[in-house]
């Protein structure tokens, strides 16, 4: 699962990587562990534009009665993504690139569990594969929401989870934004283990695993 990450590039740098010179990132500010139910960055496309939508970390389905549904989909498996009611919608009509430059998993040592920060060597920002949705409630509220898609771990991530974020290859960014295309086996090609070799991973404090710690100290490699 992917439960924390970080997303601590300068502006610049996320608006190069994503070409977005024409997009307003004035409400992107580094992180450095983000937690499920916090606002957090997208890549969406409408009407064949490109924005950022901040969205609530766990996916609300449109047709919800309740929103508190999205605690419990902070993630959504690549395996059921066609099938679940939750899922088949957005994969369809409402796919995005959660924007990230690392992420956190915590690997098992006997009875305690240590967390490890995982990016890419480069140290450039990428895109989780991910779900969003509007919800509206009966009282004029809404809500927009999303959620990061899960598959099996590559051989960097397999000693330390069972299972890992899907990122999306740069050269596979417009397809996936595309929902005038929906070619699910094809969708689903793209979200294989990304390559090993083009990641690291080190372990870090503790002080990742409170989510009130939203600090640089969190991405630093433990002593």
């Amino acid at each position: 699962m992917c439960g924390r990450y970080s997303l601590t590039a300068k502006k610049e740098k996320i608006k190069a990587e994503f070409d977005l010179q024409d997009v307003h990132l004035a409400s992107i500010s580094p992180r450095y562990n983000i937690a499920p139910s916090q606002a957090v960055p997208a890549l969406v496309s409408e009407s064949d534009k490109r924005q950022i939508e901040i969205c609530q970390w766990g996916l609300v389905p449109s047709w919800s009665k309740d929103p508190k549904i999205g605690h419990r989909m902070i993630n959504a498996r690549k395996e059921t993504l066609a099938e679940k009611p939750s899922y088949r919608g957005p994969f369809k009509n409402h796919r995005c690139l959660v924007l990230a430059d690392g992420f956190f998993e915590w690997k098992q040592a006997g009875r305690t569990k240590i967390p490890y920060f995982i990016r890419l060597k480069s140290g450039a920002p990428f895109g989780f594969a991910g779900l969003w949705a509007h919800w509206a409630g009966k009282d004029g509220s809404e809500i927009v929401s999303c959620c990061i898609i899960t598959g099996e771990p590559n051989d960097l991530i397999r000693s330390i989870h069972n299972r890992m974020p899907c990122l999306i290859p740069k050269d596979k960014r417009d397809f996936w934004l595309d929902h005038s295309r929906y070619e699910p086996d094809k969708l689903l090609a793209i979200l294989e283990p990304y390559p090993a070799d083009e990641m690291e991973a080190y372990p870090v404090s503790t002080t990742v695993n409170n989510p009130a710690n939203d600090r640089p100290e969190c991405i630093l490699q433990a002593n």
